[in-house]
């Protein structure tokens, strides 16, 4: 499923039109962009949680020469599903 299907879908199953079902993921996108910048976590209740981890540098290999490099440290988002999603 791409963006515009979860918005068509949205849109439908909460009675809304697809530029209000749009609108309304949009905002909680940004939403949880802006959380996650904070350093905060996202709980969404039945569905998971968002939150940031911090990834150590680490030695990798360029795979076209084979020489060592240095991958820089970088903070990553992790999502654990909660108990409504299990399939």
């Amino acid at each position: 499923m791409n963006k515009a299907e979860l918005v068509n879908a949205m849109a439908e199953k909460a009675g809304l039109t697809n530029a209000q079902a749009k609108k309304a993921l949009d905002a909680m996108m940004s939403a949880t962009v802006d959380t996650l910048k904070k350093g905060d976590k996202l709980t969404l209740v039945g569905f998971g949680t968002f939150s940031v981890a911090d990834k150590a540098a680490r030695k990798g290999r360029n795979p076209q020469t084979g020489k060592e490099i240095m991958i820089k440290a970088k903070k990553v988002v992790k999502f654990k599903a909660g108990a409504g999603m299990e399939m």
